[in-house]
């Protein structure tokens, strides 16, 4: 059965009838719909079985509609006893028959449809190439709620976003101060104003999503298809029917070919990238659901006091007396490689972090992103200005430190009333994630020089994923007990890990693995008085300050992070054990030659040593989810 998307149709299980289909149209006054179909060769007492059913449903509901292939001849000139029976019966249960005629091409009247508490009008037979039964159109009078109708969109026309227009539009975009804020505030107003010359914003219709795969050669098809079904419509013979069948079949074929095509190319394309190959395998194997109103959501204002009060819980909740100021005051190494300022960008290094940045526009950028790459040409230099003041003055542009977070429902089956069912999704500028791969590059480079983040850290790191961790612990076992040896594993699980990261903690491990001076201030300056809004259904919450966390969605995320965690992983190997990380995900394993008769004493000095450093760390272990495994 096939329905308008903002018709809420629900299933409903049907017993004791194997080919049949139960709906619940859920209004004001809902309606049940039956969909039957009985076999031309059904056992004899399948009439009685659904006679059975449908009295069952005429109880449950007043509003009921019956119909299908009833494969008994209900003519009205010659009946058979079995639609006579059937109607008869029928009409006891309050379900009356709606007359229609011939609905089979050998004259007979198989298709039937019967009501109880609705009105069924207008009902007509429709003769269809594809099918030996005509389909019925009917008319049902039933009060339906009015729609909220489509609300228009205002957005700005792409079409009339030419690249040569905009770059004309441009007005003078050479700096007016040395201040990196007001070089940010210029660049914003700027190119607003040049978009709003060329493509003001003006309410827009939404339109369907085409489907990827339809070609062009398709669509021409289409329009051949229809014309055929036009030709036999209005001659009704068999040549044009003949005509529009062939056709069709061909139509059909080119559809599966043209599908088949496009999700192969895309498929050896992702090759390469598990996540996004998983998410497209996904995307074809799920049965799609109808999509649900997000009216019952929370605002934008409920889920922003949501998400800070969840932090702020977590971090009053951990043990009063850790105390982060002796790590604090623990003095810089003096000896050491050390990353003391980050080198200015030249024109080269501009246009490749561009065209390595994603197409992604924020509600922040005053453009959209890829219209900057495409007058990247007239933009090149006030944006080479822009990067270099950065480094330079080792400040992160305020401008650039807000964040809009869109709530994410974690599963289609969630509570969507309940804030706890989303997770937040961040959104950046796109100019202050250029200036972060400026300096993810030089930092990574740093780190790779000097050994300084864990060997086992296999989270965010080039040539690494979740398979090289999974693979790395695999191997490890399995060599240990290969030699007749046992193995301790403790899989740590720790709650919002990424958003209760301490910011001064953060800085001072920052400068223990060498970034001094102006690097270290820009680092600083990046973490600080950053702040966020919820954007929920066109409504944007109140600015929240974001006192501590690493902000999820930024290119410098992932390293920041591995870097917070770094001490760990000295730590464990401290008492003997081996530490495995995926970001925050973390392993410990210790290999024993024979298996004991108690856990070893190490064992437990070292997680008691890992759960005061994690509560130092202003992070939080979760113990439900938190396992032990021995192995051996």
């Amino acid at each position: 059965m096939l329905s308008r998307e903002n018709f809420s149709l629900r299933a409903v299980p049907v017993v004791d009838i194997s080919e049949s289909v139960g709906l619940v149209w859920d209004s004001p006054e809902s309606i049940a719909f039956l969909l039957v179909y009985r076999a031309p060769r059904a056992p004899a007492d399948s009439l009685s079985q659904l006679l059975e059913t449908v009295s069952e449903w005429s109880l449950r509901f007043p509003r009921l509609v019956v119909l299908g292939d009833f494969n008994v001849h209900a003519d009205t000139d010659s009946c058979s006893a079995a639609a006579m029976d059937l109607v008869s019966t029928m009409e006891t249960l309050g379900l009356l028959l709606c007359s229609t005629g011939p609905t089979h091409q050998a004259g007979h009247t198989l298709d039937l449809i019967f009501s109880a508490g609705i009105q069924v009008t207008q009902a007509s037979i429709i003769e269809v190439p594809w099918s030996d039964h005509c389909a019925l159109r009917v008319r049902l009078e039933h009060a339906y709620p009015p729609g909220k109708g489509t609300k228009p969109i205002w957005a700005r026309p792409r079409r009339l976003m030419e690249p040569s227009r905009f770059r004309n539009a441009l007005k003078d975009l050479e700096p007016v101060s040395d201040s990196i804020d007001v070089q940010v505030d210029t660049w914003n107003i700027r190119l607003s104003n040049a978009l709003d010359e060329i493509s003001p914003r003006r309410p827009l219709q939404p339109h369907r999503n085409r489907s990827p795969w339809f070609t062009e050669e398709l669509r021409s098809m289409k329009r051949k298809k229809r014309r055929l079904e036009g030709v036999w419509r209005e001659l009704h013979d068999r040549a044009s029917r003949s005509a529009y069948r062939a056709f069709m079949e061909s139509y059909e074929h080119a559809t599966i070919k043209a599908k088949r095509v496009y999700y192969a190319s895309l498929i050896a394309s992702t090759s390469s990238r598990p996540a996004k190959l998983f998410k497209i395998i996904r995307s074809l194997t799920t049965v799609p659901t109808n999509p649900k109103s997000d009216d019952q959501a929370p605002s934008a204002e409920a889920f922003q006091s949501y998400f800070a009060d969840k932090i702020s819980l977590l971090r009053r909740d951990l043990p009063a007396t850790i105390d982060t100021r002796r790590e604090l005051e623990t003095p810089w190494p003096l000896a050491g490689p050390t990353l003391d300022r980050f080198i200015p960008l030249d024109a080269e290094a501009v246009d490749r972090h561009i065209a390595a940045a994603r197409l992604t526009t924020c509600s922040l950028d005053p453009c959209p992103s890829w219209l900057v790459k495409s007058c990247l040409e007239g933009l090149r230099d006030p944006l080479l200005k822009i990067i270099n003041s950065s480094l330079e003055q080792g400040i992160f542009p305020e401008g650039l430190k807000e964040a809009v977070v869109s709530p994410l429902l974690k599963k289609p089956d969630l509570d969507r009333s309940v804030p706890s069912s989303y997770r937040p999704v961040s959104n950046l500028s796109f100019l202050g994630k250029v200036i972060e791969r400026a300096v993810a590059e030089q930092l990574q480079q740093f780190l790779d020089n000097t050994a300084g983040l864990n060997r086992f850290q296999s989270g965010f790191c080039a040539g690494h994923g979740t398979e090289t961790v999974l693979v790395t612990i695999t191997d490890h076992l399995r060599c240990q007990l290969d030699q007749g040896g046992s193995v301790l594993l403790v899989l740590l699980d720790l709650t919002a890990a990424f958003d209760t990261v301490d910011h001064n903690l953060l800085t001072h491990r920052l400068a223990i693995v060498g970034v001094r001076g102006t690097a270290l201030n820009w680092l600083a300056s990046f973490l600080h008085n950053r702040g966020q809004r919820v954007e929920r259904g066109g409504l944007v919450s109140e600015r929240s300050p974001l006192l501590c966390g690493v902000p999820q969605g930024a290119i410098l995320f992932p390293l920041l992070f591995n870097i917070y965690m770094r001490p760990l992983a000295q730590l464990v190997r401290g008492f003997g054990l081996e530490c495995y990380q995926y970001a925050d995900d973390t392993q410990l394993m210790l290999k024993m030659e024979v298996r004991p008769d108690s856990v070893p004493d190490n064992f437990y000095q070292c997680l008691k040593a890992v759960t005061g450093w994690l509560c130092a760390s202003r992070l939080w272990v979760n113990p439900a989810k938190t396992e032990i495994l021995w192995l051996g």
